[in-house]
């Protein structure tokens, strides 16, 4: 396992980023009455660019994204990238360290967990226990090497995973995850439920045939399948797919041409940005689509959302991990029905945090 700096890039890097910040072509007006309704507004757009290319410091952030300890290794021939951070302070006998892997996905990256990081390893009166957390790279994500051959999909991640968390002396821990994460964690307790203590992922899926009908009946009687404060985010089913239709087009492109896509984002990072800013402004608050401003930074600062395109820019991994979406809808992924295995145990992980959602610092 070895120690990396991991965001020491050259000059000649960064010069190259403001060098094509500089000539973009000029951009094309939005239609009247247009906010984001299209994708990201192109007067939002310039903003973010000439912040980008004037006054966002890049020293200081990568310094910012070195806070904590980087680490690779190799497992099944790819080299690694994850964060391994310990509790804050030296613990007491009766406080419990409890191991943790986060995963990310997709726009995401390890800079996502930077604020809950130090609310997960500091102890707090109130509870007997604090975490030891695990924050890896995707593979073909940021910092970890990608495939040089089909077939790795979140179930090959999932072992990949398990190993890491085995490797660093971990038989037994808690996982958590969102997006393609949450998929993965929920592959490694279906695989691995003895090494699984706890499982928490913020988008469950389950698209079984028994989900599908009971979908369906939901329709009818809502209260057998959500409960009401909640029955509005899936009923009626008519908004639902409405709005799952509208707002999944990248899905469909990235499962089918991930190379055609990636190479047009990884040739320019206006592109690059301007693709990856949209999903933050589409799925964080919808209802926000229509103004100005797309509601981008009442729930983000600008820095931090630029960090986190900067790591798919100057690592070029924005093709390798589109390639996922190809993996995952697969024939030989989809045969094996992972979201249908039974297990066991049953997983849940029930924890309170005082967590602030302004910035992701």
């Amino acid at each position: 396992m070895n120690d990396i700096a991991v965001l020491a890039f050259s000059k000649e890097v960064i010069n190259d980023l403001k060098d094509r910040l500089s000539r973009h072509r000029p951009f094309i007006p939005p239609l009247e009455g247009v906010q984001h309704q299209y994708g990201i507004n192109t007067n939002l757009l310039n903003k973010i660019v000439e912040y980008w290319k004037n006054e966002y410091n890049w020293k200081e952030r990568e310094t910012l994204l070195n806070k904590y300890p980087h680490f690779k290794t190799k497992i099944q021939g790819l080299d690694i990238h994850f964060i391994h951070v310990k509790p804050t302070t030296a613990v007491s006998e009766d406080i419990q360290v409890l191991p943790i892997l986060l995963l990310h996905g997709w726009p995401g990256s390890v800079r996502e967990f930077y604020n809950l990081i130090p609310l997960l390893t500091t102890p707090r009166e109130d509870q007997k226990f604090v975490f030891e957390v695990i924050v890896p790279s995707l593979p073909g994500y940021g910092f970890s090497d990608a495939a040089v051959r089909p077939g790795l999909g979140p179930p090959q991640v999932a072992v990949i995973f398990k190993n890491l968390m085995v490797r660093l002396g971990f038989e037994k821990f808690y996982v958590q995850g969102g997006d393609w994460g949450a998929i993965i964690t929920s592959n490694i307790a279906a695989m691995f439920p003895q090494n699984v203590l706890g499982l928490h992922c913020n988008m469950p899926y389950a698209r079984t045939p028994w989900a599908t009908i009971k979908q369906i009946l939901g329709s009818f009687y809502p209260s057998w399948v959500v409960d009401k404060p909640n029955q509005h985010r899936v009923y009626p089913l008519k908004t639902f797919f409405g709005n799952f239709i509208l707002e999944t087009g990248y899905m469909h492109l990235q499962a089918t041409k991930p190379d055609t896509i990636g190479t047009a984002l990884n040739d320019t990072p206006v592109g690059l940005a301007a693709y990856i800013l949209e999903k933050f402004i589409s799925w964080t608050d919808h209802s926000l689509i229509g103004k100005e401003d797309g509601g981008l930074e009442r729930k983000f600062k600008l820095d931090d959302l630029l960090d986190n395109v900067m790591i798919y820019w100057v690592t070029e991994s924005i093709t390798t991990s589109v390639c996922l979406y190809a993996e995952n809808f697969s024939k030989e992924n989809r045969t094996l029905q992972l979201e249908g295995m039974k297990t066991k145990q049953n997983y849940s992980l029930l924890l309170t945090l005082s967590y602030s959602s302004k910035g992701m610092e």
